[in-house]
This record gives C-alpha cells, sequence and structure tokens, in this order.
C-alpha cells in the first residue's frame, strides 16, 4: 500500500472524520422498474447520510444508462456525496455511450464530484470479456479522462476476488491505477460465524496478487455484504440478525482498513435480498461502528 500521506494528497476531499472513502453501492433503478431522478438520487443520498456513521460517498454502477450521472452527479454536488463513477465495458456501443456519457458529466460539472472510475464491473468473472481487451479499455477511458484535463482522476476496474487471483487477468491489474475486489461469503456457502476470516482472507488473497502484479496500487473493497432474505446457501443463512452481525464485524474493519463500499444501500424488491433500508427507506440494522 502506498503510505497515508500519499492517501490523503490523491484525497484532499475527504474529511478529517475518516481517512478513506465509505459509502454504499446505489443502482440507478427503483425497486419499480424505473429510472431514478435527480429527486431520487438526493433521497438516496441523503438517506445514506443521515445513517448512524460518516458516509459520504457512493458507487455507481453505470454511466449513461438511465441518464445515471446526468440525474445523479447535480443531486451529488447539491448533498456533498461524492462518486465512484462506472462505466460499463460490454458491448462496443455501450461501452462508447456509457464513455460519452462520463465525458458529459465531466464537461459540464468538472470533477469536484468524482472519486474514481471503475471501467466494468465483474466482467472477468462472466467471462464477457479478455483481459487485454478491458485493459485496452481502462487505458482509453484514463487517456480520454487526462485528455480532458483531469490527470489526477484514478481509473481502475471492479471484479470478484477470484477473477483478481487468476493470473490470467494480470494485464488488467497492469492497467488500473487501482483494483476494486467484491467477496460474498453468503455465495461461498460460509456461515456466519466463518464469515469474518472468509471475506478477510478474499481481500487478503487479491492484495498478495495485486502486490506482486503491479506493486504500490490500492486495492479497495467495493462489494460486500449479507442478506437479510433469501435462499440458504450451504451454512448461509439469510437473516436481519446476521446482516448485523456481518457489518458489525466486517464493516465496521473494513472501513479501518480501507476504501469501502458496501453492498447495498437498498434493494428490498431483490431475492436474496441485502440492502440495508427497506422498503419505507429506514435502516434494517444498527450501522453504528
Amino acid at each position: 500500500m502506498k503510505p497515508l500521506t500519499t492517501l490523503l494528497a490523491l484525497s484532499t476531499s475527504l474529511t478529517l472524520t475518516s481517512a478513506y472513502w465509505k459509502g454504499f453501492n446505489i443502482g440507478a433503478n427503483n425497486p419499480d422498474g424505473s429510472c431514478k431522478s435527480y429527486n431520487d438520487w438526493v433521497l438516496d443520498f441523503q438517506k445514506m447520510q443521515s445513517l448512524d456513521g460518516y458516509f459520504s460517498s457512493a458507487r455507481l454502477y453505470a454511466s449513461g444508462d438511465c441518464s445515471t450521472l446526468a440525474n445523479a452527479v447535480p443531486a451529488a454536488l447539491n448533498t456533498n456525496t461524492k462518486l465512484l463513477a462506472g462505466v460499463w465495458a460490454e458491448d462496443n456501443n455501450h461501452y462508447n455511450s456509457e464513455k460519452q456519457a462520463l465525458a458529459d458529466a465531466i464537461g459540464a460539472h468538472g470533477t469536484d464530484w468524482l472519486i474514481a472510475v471503475s471501467v466494468g464491473n465483474e466482467d472477468l468473472y462472466r467471462g464477457d470479456t479478455s483481459a487485454s481487451t478491458l485493459a485496452g479499455q481502462i487505458n482509453d477511458v484514463r487517456n480520454m479522462i487526462h485528455n480532458m484535463g483531469h490527470s489526477d482522476i484514478q481509473v481502475g476496474h471492479i471484479d470478484t476476488w477470484t477473477a483478481w487471483v487468476n493470473d490470467g487477468n494480470n494485464d488488467v491489474i497492469r492497467a488500473c491505477d487501482w483494483v476494486g475486489t467484491n467477496g460474498f461469503p453468503y455465495f461461498q456457502n460460509t456461515g456466519i460465524n466463518d464469515a469474518y476470516n472468509t471475506y478477510f482472507d478474499s481481500v487478503a488473497a487479491t492484495r498478495d496478487t495485486v502486490n506482486r502484479v503491479k506493486p504500490g496500487i490500492w486495492v479497495w473493497m467495493t462489494e460486500t455484504g449479507w442478506p437479510v432474505s433469501g435462499n440458504q446457501m450451504g451454512a448461509a443463512v439469510a437473516s436481519q440478525s446476521n446482516l448485523q452481525q456481518y457489518w458489525s464485524s466486517v464493516a465496521c474493519a473494513a472501513f479501518q482498513q480501507g476504501h469501502t463500499f458496501w453492498y447495498s444501500l437498498q434493494d428490498y424488491n431483490s431475492s436474496p435480498s441485502f440492502g440495508i433500508l427497506d422498503g419505507n427507506l429506514n435502516p434494517i440494522i444498527n450501522t453504528h461502528c
């Protein structure tokens, strides 16, 4: 890892209450499937900030889909929220429209709202692309942003920890300014009492690989969580009490170790459902650490 002085230089808008970004993954659709408006994004960001803890940042998956950045960036600026922006990498037409939407947002609003950019999400895990193609897209987005005069913005990729420890994907690590790792002990059929070790073992495995391939770049914890409802997966049981235990052990530790984006703020219509907020946008658990 880089020293803390370097981290603070790269993240000058972080407050003194936290050395790392911490927030939630937030999708661009409302529970009824409709696209979120400016007002919907404002509500999401305000609800996130009202939780016990200091949650000032959010990870978004798309740039152009559902006019994500066109609506979310003004909402972020008006609520003092910072965004980890996403650019979908599949397919070429989709990728190009996503890239253009990111360029439009930067052109209209600058980068005060922008933490960093992820090109793609779990593309390697799904086998949707090759490592060389994805690496080229990461470099392409970085070049676009730098050519717009914002060479301080870092570009990376988010994938599962199993994808990162696969040496066939090392070209992607080499292309990244940072790496985001996703890990869910629930999907590894792990009981709640073993979930802490299972999760942080996955983070350590990712860091070991990244440090071997491209020493010095950061590994961000970009998705983890525990469902309140859904099928039992081996020894993993979805429940409110297990979400509370997972938050109190894993989230509270992760927030002290690196940039962390929890999955998720709200997804109560999904199964399994990982959301921290219920259908009335009230917190399901105590988020105090």
